[in-house]
């Protein structure tokens, strides 16, 4: 980034840990449904390629811990070794622009139907409340939903070893690092929420036991591979697939502070504008008191533009911002932040295409003489 850059907060310099960040914009964990048969393809290097900067964190699409992670077609996973290896060319192509590259790994829980399923059983959750079909969490098509199965208590270990493994299996593939997704109403957000979660285990109930699930995961993975590899992605607010809590607050304020004794290094929270899909409302809520409670490095997500994320990292509300639907379709997001050069539009009708190009890889750059 140049010099004159550097009056722009977010493309000042910033310190992840162990890594030497150069500016403080995101590539938000992106579904794009174009992993053929849940194994990533080739036509994902460019992608990833095109919005890897030198210093530039990234972190991947949602990827399946497990073959009862699956909730969606086409996405990819990180169970099989044939996966494993799929992933590599596409983490080295991050590494060869300099980039920093962390995958999130996650399991839809009760946001799946039969057909994804193995054997075509019920999918698992915290509950075997069924959601009401309806646009799922990513805002892709109207979601045919199955009943879900409760998880029996001695089977949550299982699941959480899913996630221990896939860690392990990302750091293989060359990733620098793992985002757990326990946002957005899937596995983890259904045992956190209390509109959910209805179990009388020591999974269900109090604040504590429903946050019990998700941070024994974290210290799984954390065991695994360093907490120092770690991130979380959080959405406290969100009521996507009928996932909400009836006090968000102390919801993200409990985790952000029982992260803290696990030493992870990021929390990566959805701001409380975005209750609905792609659609920014007006809310009194903040997410200030998590971000002056997490000690780690936070991150922040929910419909930024360059003015509020600049203000965002001024201000001290983070220390990164994530973009995704912008960053999607503005594959030079960072320089195009920099110049403040114009932001092609995104289209929402290709984002879940099949298609290797359209829609991926062939939204247009800057001019170099720009």
């Amino acid at each position: 980034m140049s010099n004159a850059a550097s009056a722009t907060p977010l493309l000042a310099p910033y310190k992840m840990g162990k890594f030497d960040l150069s500016h403080r914009v995101v590539l938000a964990p992106l579904t794009r449904e174009r992993s053929f048969g849940n194994v990533p393809q080739p036509h994902a290097v460019l992608y990833y390629q095109q919005r890897a900067t030198k210093g530039g964190l990234l972190i991947a699409e949602a990827t399946g811990v497990s073959d009862t992670a699956q909730g969606y077609k086409d996405t990819p996973g990180i169970w099989t070794k044939k996966q494993v290896e799929a992933w590599k060319p596409i983490v080295d192509g991050v590494h060869a622009k300099g980039g920093i590259f962390f995958c999130q790994i996650w399991h839809v829980g009760r946001v799946s139907n039969h057909a994804f399923q193995p054997n075509g059983q019920a999918p698992i959750s915290s509950t075997d409340k069924p959601i009401k079909p309806a646009t799922r969490a990513d805002g892709i098509g109207l979601a045919k939903v199955s009943t879900p199965r409760r998880l029996e208590t001695d089977e949550i270990p299982l699941v959480i070893d899913d996630f221990r493994v896939a860690a392990r299996n990302a750091i293989e593939a060359g990733f620098d690092g793992v985002e757990i997704h326990g946002a957005h109403g899937y596995l983890i957000d259904q045992f956190l929420k209390d509109q959910v979660n209805d179990r009388t285990d020591k999974y269900g109930g109090s604040l504590e036991n429903r946050c019990r699930f998700a941070l024994e995961v974290v210290q799984a993975v954390a065991d695994e591979i360093g907490a120092d590899k770690v991130g979380i992605r959080l959405s406290p607010f969100a009521s996507y697939s009928e996932a909400s809590d009836s006090n968000p607050e102390a919801l993200g304020l409990y985790m952000a502070q029982a992260l803290n004794k696990l030493g992870i290094l990021y929390c990566h929270m959805v701001e409380p504008r975005m209750v609905n899909i792609g659609e920014k409302l007006e809310t009194p809520h903040s997410l200030r008191p998590m971000r002056d409670a997490f000690k780690g490095t936070f991150i922040v997500a929910g419909g930024y533009g360059r003015d509020d994320g600049d203000k965002a990292i001024a201000d001290g509300y983070a220390d990164l911002v994530a973009y995704g639907r912008l960053f999607l379709s503005n594959p030079d997001l960072p320089r195009r932040f920099e110049m403040d050069g114009p932001l092609n539009k995104y289209n929402r009708d290709t984002f879940y295409l099949s298609d290797p190009v359209i829609g991926y890889t062939d939204y247009p750059f800057l001019p170099s003489d720009v």
